[in-house]
C-alpha cells in the first residue's frame, strides 16, 4: 500500500472556527498536561508514562470540575495527541528528534482526526460537532482516508492535510539512467553537471525582496500594546508577510526539484550541515533563507516516487578544491576565490561548476562500490603525475561528453 498527503484550503464558518478553537486549546492543553506527567513519572520513577496509561487519565480529567471543558472536545481528538506524544519520546530515545517540548498558544495550531472523516460535494465533513466545512479541493480524492489534520496558521488560514491510502507497491530504485551533480550555494542557488554542460540558477534571495516591508510592519508591531486587539489583528499582517516569503520559497524550489527529477535518474548533493552552518553569523540569514534542506527534502520524494535515486557524499569530500581534470587538491580554497587555475595541469576552473563536476564522479563512485549498475559512466582514469590526493579512495571519472546525451 501507498501513502500520499494532498493539503487543501478550508473555510469554516465563524460557528465552526470557535469549535475548531476549543479543540485547538484542548489538545494543546492534553499535550502539555501528559508531557509535564511524563516528565515528573520519570523523576520518581525513573520510568515514563505509556499511551495507554495516559489515556486511563482522561475520563476522570473530564469530570472534575476544573477541567470538565475537556469532555466538549473529541476523544479521538485527545488520544492522537497521547499517540503523537509516545512517538515523539520513542523518536527521541531513538536519536531521531530532540526531546518533546511544551506547545504555545501563538503561533500554528492544529489537531488530528485519525478518523470518520470524509470528502463530500467539495467539503470536508469532520466527526463531532464541527460537522462539514467548506474547502477548496482542487483534485478528486476517491482513495482511501486515513487521517485529516486540521491546522491553523499564523495568519489565520485553515488547511487540512488529508494522509489517503492507495493500492500499489513502492517502486524500486535504480541508477540507470542520467547522473547529475548538484553543488547548493549562496550566489548560485543551485551549479549543476551532467558530466558535459554546467547550469546556474539564481539565488532568488526571497527575504530581502520583502526586508523593508516586513521591518516597517515589524516595528509597527513592536508598538502595539502587548494583550491588546490591536496587536492581536496586526500580527496576523506581520504574519502573512511572512507566509508570503515561504509560499515564494516554496514554490521556487519545487519547480526546480521537479525539472531536475523529470530530467535525471540519479541526482547527486552533499549532505550540509545546515545547523552548524548557521552558527557563522555573517552568512546565517542568507542560509537560513536559501531553503537548502527543504529542497534536498523535495528532490528524495520526488525522486522516490519516480524510482529514481537521491546520493548524498560526506559533507567533508574536497569538491571546490579538486581539480575535476586531473585531480590534484589544493590547501586552501577561500569564499572570495570563485575561479582558479589547477598549478598542476594548467586547467582554468570556475570554483561552483568544479565542484558540482566533482560531486557527480564522486556519487557515481558511491553507486559503483555499493555494486550499481551506473549506465552513463566511463572507465576510471588515473591521476597524471602530480601532487598525491588526500583521499582515501580514488574517484571515477566521468565519460566522454557525446556519452552523458546517448
Amino acid at each position: 500500500m501507498l501513502h500520499k498527503a494532498v493539503k487543501v484550503r478550508l473555510y469554516p464558518t465563524q460557528e465552526q472556527e470557535v469549535l475548531l478553537a476549543q479543540h485547538f486549546g484542548c489538545a494543546r492543553w492534553w499535550w502539555n498536561y501528559a508531557l509535564n506527567k511524563s516528565i515528573e513519572t520519570y523523576k520518581q520513577t525513573g520510568k515514563g508514562l505509556s499511551q495507554s496509561a495516559l489515556n486511563t487519565l482522561l475520563p476522570k480529567l473530564k469530570k472534575d470540575e476544573e477541567t470538565l471543558w475537556l469532555s466538549k472536545c473529541y476523544s479521538q481528538v485527545l488520544q492522537a495527541v497521547t499517540l503523537n506524544l509516545t512517538t515523539a519520546y520513542k523518536n527521541f530515545f531513538d536519536g531521531r528528534a530532540r526531546f518533546p517540548r511544551f506547545k504555545s498558544k501563538h503561533g500554528k495550531q492544529s489537531i488530528q482526526y485519525p478518523q470518520n472523516v470524509k470528502v463530500v460535494n467539495g467539503s470536508v465533513k469532520l466527526p463531532g460537532k464541527v460537522g462539514t466545512v467548506k474547502a477548496k479541493i482542487h483534485r478528486d480524492i476517491e482513495e482511501t482516508i486515513k487521517t485529516v489534520t486540521v491546522s491553523k496558521d499564523p495568519s489565520g488560514k485553515y488547511y487540512a492535510s488529508i494522509l489517503l491510502e492507495t493500492e500499489g507497491e513502492n517502486l524500486v530504485p535504480s541508477s540507470e539512467g542520467r547522473v547529475i551533480g548538484v553543488d547548493l550555494g549562496l550566489k548560485h542557488f543551485a551549479v549543476t553537471s551532467d558530466g558535459s554542460k554546467v547550469s546556474k540558477f539564481d539565488n532568488p534571495k526571497h527575504q530581502v525582496r520583502h526586508e523593508k516591508n516586513l521591518k516597517r510592519k515589524q516595528q509597527k508591531l513592536a508598538r502595539k500594546h502587548k494583550e491588546s486587539n490591536s496587536r492581536h489583528k496586526y500580527r496576523k499582517v506581520v504574519a502573512r508577510v511572512y507566509e508570503r516569503v515561504s509560499n515564494s520559497r516554496a514554490d521556487c524550489l519545487h519547480k526546480l526539484s521537479r525539472k531536475l527529477v523529470n530530467e535525471n535518474q540519479v541526482v547527486v548533493v552533499e549532505n550540509l550541515h545546515v545547523k552548524g552552518m548557521v552558527r557563522n553569523h555573517n552568512l546565517a540569514k542568507a542560509i537560513s533563507d536559501v531553503g537548502w534542506g527543504m529542497f534536498t527534502n523535495f528532490l528524495a520524494y520526488k525522486l522516490e516516487n519516480k524510482g529514481g535515486k537521491l546520493v548524498e557524499i560526506d559533507r567533508w569530500f574536497p569538491s571546490s578544491k579538486l581539480c575535476s581534470n586531473c585531480y590534484h587538491q589544493v590547501d586552501e580554497m577561500p569564499l572570495e576565490i570563485r575561479e582558479w587555475t589547477c598549478p598542476h595541469c594548467g586547467t582554468h576552473h570556475d570554483r561552483d561548476g568544479n565542484a558540482a563536476t566533482n560531486i557527480r564522479a564522486e556519487g557515481i563512485r558511491m553507486l559503483k562500490a555499493d555494486g550499481a549498475s551506473v549506465s552513463a559512466v566511463g572507465g576510471e582514469v588515473r591521476p597524471k603525475a602530480g601532487r598525491k590526493s588526500v583521499l582515501r579512495r580514488s574517484l571515477m571519472s566521468t565519460e566522454a561528453p557525446d556519452a552523458a546525451l546517448a
